[in-house]
């Protein structure tokens, strides 16, 4: 849509193909600058950083590649109306003028998602709730009845944000999140968000130029991403198409089709020839992991390894190590700072200078146990969990010996 502002009001347009407009990618916090790298592959212009989001400028196109293509995007949205709003019957109203019915189907069913900050509306629920009335009052003027509500997989997700008086209403072009991929078929207890396990790699810089390496690697999740760039495979290969922008009344699916098969020609394209290695003392998960990666038509590209971690030596030659190792959730503290140490050791003693390591964790008191000192810290959120993504350059010797040689 384009928005367009006429004394006070906000009238929706479709917006012809090849012309451009405003949406924002929605993604983790610390994740944005990687998002916004993502984007400006895409073809993406006029590029702001947000916080959890990116603005930006594309046409359809550009639409269509980001849901496809963007690793750490959690949802494309397009902005559609924005109004000024200072109680909640000015919301209802502005709402209201909206022409819901060229947008939704009577007969098919919508979301709110809404956000909420400032004085003026305290209460996101409540702002959901005033919107949906108003959409559905005018649906049932026009239609004598009106879409149902679907929490769930909703036809069409609308983003309700306000910021004070300021609201602005936009479309989620990509359904369910962009998190999903897909490839899950088997999951450990508390598996990684698979945005934010793309995110750590790609903040760790791998460049697909040396091997990879997750001495804890669960279900896979880290693997699985690692591999996916590796060969080129876009984000969403695996989600079977289910994006809410195939629901728009201006989806072009010969526009659609022509951007999947650009990117699909891209699978294996590149010239990867490192190695990259799982390892876990849990069989279990270990078997999800294999699962996932028959699923994915990865189990030859990832080799899997059953143990401790202190026993299995990473592949040979230049060696990035990302993990995702326990935060305390489920073991004893006394036991975190213990397993802690151990990889401080590990990391010490068996991997040397050819490796290059990177951990998250949300225990700020067990990560002292490590041993080492990071030499970069950054700021994640793994769900509620606050999280640091911790850098730790290894070294034959000490740090001092090595600078002076």
């Amino acid at each position: 849509m384009i928005i367009q502002k006429s004394k006070g009001k906000t009238i929706a347009t479709e917006v012809p193909c090849g012309v451009e407009f405003k949406m924002i990618g929605k993604t983790m916090f610390g994740l944005e600058e990687i998002l916004a790298d993502e984007l400006r592959a895409c073809g993406a212009k006029d590029i702001e950083l947000l916080t959890r989001a990116v603005s930006f400028v594309g046409d359809m196109r550009v639409l269509y590649r980001a849901n496809y293509t963007c690793r750490t995007a959690l949802a494309i949205l397009k902005p559609f109306a924005e109004f000024e709003a200072n109680d909640d019957q000015e919301l209802y109203d502005n709402v209201y003028k909206i022409k819901w019915e060229k947008m939704l189907d009577v007969d098919g069913t919508f979301m709110i998602d809404s956000t909420t900050s400032g004085e003026v509306f305290t209460h996101s629920y409540y702002a959901a709730l005033k919107t949906k009335d108003a959409i559905c009052d005018r649906m049932r003027r026009m239609f004598n009845r009106r879409p149902s509500i679907d929490t769930e997989n909703a036809d069409f997700k609308i983003n309700l944000h306000i910021v004070d008086n300021h609201v602005t209403l936009l479309l989620n072009s990509s359904g369910e999140s962009l998190h999903k991929r897909g490839y899950r078929q088997g999951v450990g207890v508390a598996p990684i968000n698979e945005v934010l396990a793309a995110g750590m790699i790609k903040l760790a810089g791998w460049k697909c130029d040396c091997n990879f390496y997750d001495p804890m690697c669960g279900s896979g999740t880290l693997l699985i991403e690692a591999a996916m760039m590796a060969n080129n495979i876009p984000a969403q290969y695996y989600r079977h198409e289910n994006f809410a922008f195939k629901r728009w009344g201006e989806f072009n699916i010969a526009e659609w089709k022509s951007v999947k098969e650009q990117e699909d020609r891209k699978i294996g394209s590149g010239d990867f020839d490192c190695e990259i290695w799982g390892n876990d003392i849990d069989m279990g998960v270990l078997k999800q992991a294999e699962q996932n990666l028959q699923y994915t038509k990865l189990h030859k590209d990832v080799m899997l390894y059953h143990g401790s971690f202190e026993d299995q030596e990473p592949p040979e030659g230049r060696t990035l190590i990302v993990t995702n190792p326990p935060y305390g959730e489920r073991i004893k503290v006394e036991d975190l700072n213990n397993l802690y140490t151990k990889l401080g050791d590990t990391f010490k003693n068996l991997y040397g200078e050819r490796c290059e390591v990177w951990l998250i964790t949300s225990d700020f008191e067990a990560m002292k146990h490590i041993g080492l000192h990071p030499s970069k810290k950054i700021q994640l959120y793994n769900g509620a969990l606050d999280c640091r993504l911790l850098k730790f350059e290894l070294y034959s010797g000490s740090k001092k010996t090595k600078m002076e040689d």
